[in-house]
């Protein structure tokens, strides 16, 4: 009897390492989608090329796109552990490499090999959960490792804004070792996989073909509108690059034995409803993560610590529904938690779209947390649902797609609605120059029109400003942020229809899928 209490002590032990290295790897991959936005304007200030600095995000951005589902594909092929294992030591030696640069595109390289990493982490670390873990647990540890994903995704601009602010910004990539050390170790020695894979050929055309499209489509939506006009040949090369390379990527799945994304998986209404939601909550999610601090600084006054700190409820609201995702779908079916997900985050995003410069901090702080309490929910809940239906050969590729869907929608709701802003704040401020007649008291050759929202928060533009002038630009940048999150209710509406049509099914309760 005590032996068996020894021994059960002693798998609960291993299993919560083997959880803390996954949290690790987690925290460090997902935090590193929103830490270096903060700190990108001070490493232009001290590498230059202010001209390539939208490499440094795009690099890893489509590095860490392309490679998701490949990875996916790869760990149900060959095993969960040596493939999380290489996105841990090639995310530290990006990292690593990138705190050494010397120049823009030093680190624009540096960073698509960190985001190679990155792509392998976060798909494989839910993947390994629900094979390490009975379906009793599934939620609750899916639940924290959701929590984690969506803290870290807005606790990045607040810690990487410190880090600027107080330290050196090449400790926005050192920071990621330390952790990445811990996770590598961990999950070195105590994860053993005890599923025999069968050796299969791999989809190189199919892997190619995705390639080409994610890195096409990326580039033309991260060029497009600043570096090169929309109707430019080069932009529009690139979106009929993507449509070409897309269709053939479809075509050559279908043919292909072991597939890299493999359709037949959307015959499964469940997954496809999941993965539905994931791109809708993704597009509207990141517009608060981008221009709750763009308001926060160019409208309050506030710091870039102060606007990573205003972010708290959302973040706290996000982890508390995210945790609590994870116990109910033990409870109840994925639609019916999924339904108040959905309601409270269009409701969130509604509310975010009445603020105003006099909008007071305690009521944005519970506009902020109701929409992070509906957003937290999917950080879990969509990871149970979209992969439970499917044996531990295809639990690889389930959660890879659906975290490749979720990250594409992010990508195209920082493109499309940084356009619908921009597009806004300059008729606002269009207008409001009209109207008070202000723009013989601006500096020569300042154009308030043709400036990225962030350089409307520049001490050195706003010194040489009246005062008037300076209120004009804060009602226009409030008036273009709530008009964004006001387009951004469409896909939060898009993520309730969606789950809306998830069925009735719950958790599942044995190891056996419910493939049809």
């Amino acid at each position: 009897m005590s032996a068996s209490v020894a021994e059960k002590s002693k798998g609960a032990s291993k299993t919560g390492w083997i959880v803390a290295g996954l949290l690790l790897g987690i925290f460090i991959a997902a935090i590193d989608n929103t830490i270096v936005a903060t700190a990108i304007a001070t490493i232009v200030g001290d590498l230059g090329g202010f001209d390539q600095f939208v490499w440094v995000t795009s690099a890893y951005l489509v590095a860490s796109l392309a490679g998701t589902p490949i990875f996916g594909k790869l760990s149900d092929m060959y095993g969960r552990k040596r493939f999380f294992i290489f996105g841990v030591v090639v995310f530290m030696l990006g990292s690593i490499l990138c705190g050494t640069a010397d120049s823009i595109v030093q680190l624009s390289i540096y960073r698509a090999i960190q985001g190679i990493g990155g792509g392998a982490l976060v798909p494989i670390a839910f993947t390994i959960v629900f094979d390490t873990f009975p379906p009793e647990k599934r939620g609750k540890m899916t639940g924290l490792l959701g929590a984690v994903f969506g803290m870290s995704s807005l606790f990045g601009p607040l810690l990487g804004a410190y880090i600027t602010q107080y330290m050196n910004w090449r400790w926005v990539f050192y920071i990621n070792v330390p952790f990445g050390i811990i996770s590598f170790l961990l999950i070195m020695v105590f994860y053993h996989e005890s599923m025999e894979r069968s050796k299969q050929k791999i989809d190189w055309w199919g892997a190619g073909l995705l390639i080409g499209a994610v890195v096409s489509l990326m580039f033309a939506l991260e060029l497009g509108g600043d570096t090169y006009p929309w109707n430019s040949g080069v932009i529009l090369g690139l979106f009929v690059s993507f449509v070409i390379l897309l269709i053939a990527f479809i075509f050559a799945e279908k043919k292909a034995a072991e597939p890299i994304i493999s359709f037949p998986m959307f015959k499964d209404r469940l997954f496809t409803s999941s993965t539905l939601a994931a791109f809708f909550y993704g597009a509207a999610f990141i517009t608060v993560a981008l221009y709750i601090p763009i308001y926060i600084q160019g409208v309050s006054g506030g710091t870039a610590v102060n606007s990573g700190l205003t972010l708290m409820p959302m973040t706290i609201g996000s982890v508390i529904a995210a945790m609590l995702g994870g116990i109910l779908v033990n409870k109840l079916t994925f639609r019916r938690i999924m339904m108040i997900s959905g309601f409270l985050f269009v409701l969130g995003m509604a509310l975010l779209s009445r603020i105003t410069p006099e909008t007071p901090a305690l009521l944005l702080y519970l506009y902020l947390a109701t929409a992070g309490f509906g957003i937290g929910f999917s950080f879990s809940v969509l990871n149970i649902s979209g992969i439970q239906n499917f044996d531990f050969r295809q639990r690889g590729a389930a959660t890879s797609t659906l975290t490749f869907v979720r990250s594409l929608g992010m990508a195209l709701g920082v493109t499309i609605f940084g356009l619908i802003q921009r597009s806004i704040l300059s008729n606002q401020l269009q207008a409001g120059v009209d109207q008070s007649g202000s723009g013989s008291s601006l500096p020569p050759g300042l154009d308030l029109t043709q400036l990225d929202p962030r350089a409307l928060l520049s001490d050195d533009i706003k010194a040489n400003l009246p005062a008037q002038v300076i209120e004009m630009i804060q009602v226009a940048l409030t008036s273009s942020i709530a008009g964004t999150f006001m387009w951004a209710v469409l896909p939060a509406i898009g993520a309730l229809i969606a789950v809306s049509c998830m069925g009735k099914e719950r958790a599942l309760q044995t190891n056996k899928p419910n493939q049809k």
